[in-house]
C-alpha cells in the first residue's frame, strides 16, 4: 500500500511539526526513495547541496538489533541521487540544525561522519526510525503503511509523473529496469493504459479535419 500525494504531504507536515529531528530523513525517503538503512548511513561528505546531489555509498545494517555501518558493494546500490529544490531546502535547514546541536554538545559530540544524526550526535538506528515512523502515522490518524512503503511511494509518484522507468530504476538502485517494472507493474500498466487512451483521443480529435 502507498499513500496518495495528499496523504504523504499530510504526514510530512505532521512529522515536521512533531518530529523535527527525524523529519528530514523521512522527507528524503519520501521524495527520492532511498532505503531506510541507506538514509541512516548517508555520509556527510557525500552530500553536495549546492549541486543538489547526494551519493549513496554507505548504509547502516542491523544484525540481531546491533547496527553497524558498511559500504555498499553493488554497482547499482552505489548511486548518485539528484535532489529537487524542496529536498535541498529541507536538508540545508537540517544541516544548520545539526551545527547548532554540535555547538551545544561541545567536546561530547561524536564524530560519526553521517549527515542524519540524532540531537545528541549519535547515528539513527534503522529499527528506531521504523518505530518512530509507526507512532507518527498512528498519531497523525493516517492509514497504516510500512516505512518501506514510503520508498515504494516515491517510485510510484515518479512513474505516475511520467518519469522514465530507467531513471526511476537508477534512483532506487535496482540492478535492472525489469526489477522496477515487476515491482511496480500495476503502476506501469496503468500508465500504458493512460498513454493508449491519450493516443486514441488525439486520433479522434483529428478526425474530420481537412488537409
Amino acid at each position: 500500500m502507498v499513500w496518495t500525494d495528499d496523504l504523504l504531504i499530510q504526514f510530512l507536515d505532521y512529522a515536521a511539526e512533531h518530529a523535527p529531528d527525524l523529519h528530514p530523513l523521512l522527507h528524503l525517503m519520501a521524495y527520492r526513495g532511498p532505503r531506510c538503512g541507506e538514509a541512516c548511513g548517508l555520509l556527510d561528505a557525500e552530500v553536495r547541496l549546492a549541486k543538489g546531489e547526494v551519493s549513496l555509498v554507505n548504509q547502516i545494517a542491523t544484525h540481531s538489533y546491533e547496527a553497524h555501518q558498511k559500504r555498499r558493494k553493488s554497482h547499482a546500490g552505489n548511486r548518485e541521487v539528484i535532489l529537487d529544490p524542496d529536498t535541498v531546502a529541507v536538508l540545508t535547514a537540517d544541516k544548520a540544525r545539526r551545527a547548532a546541536w554540535r555547538l551545544a554538545a561541545g567536546k561530547d559530540w561524536p564524530d560519526t561522519g553521517l549527515f542524519f544524526v540524532r540531537p545528541d550526535g549519535r547515528a539513527w538506528h534503522p529499527n528506531s526510525v521504523t518505530q518512530r515512523f509507526r507512532r507518527l502515522v498512528k498519531q497523525a490518524g493516517l492509514p497504516p503503511i510500512r516505512l518501506h512503503d514510503v520508498r515504494h511511494g516515491a517510485a510510484t509518484l515518479a512513474l505516475d509523473a511520467g518519469v522514465d522507468i530507467k531513471v526511476v530504476s537508477d534512483q532506487l538502485g535496482h540492478s535492472t529496469t525489469t526489477l522496477t517494472r515487476d515491482t511496480y507493474q500495476s503502476v506501469v500498466k496503468r500508465l500504458h493504459h493512460e498513454a493508449a487512451a491519450a493516443v486514441a483521443l488525439k486520433i479522434r480529435s483529428g478526425q474530420g479535419r481537412t488537409a
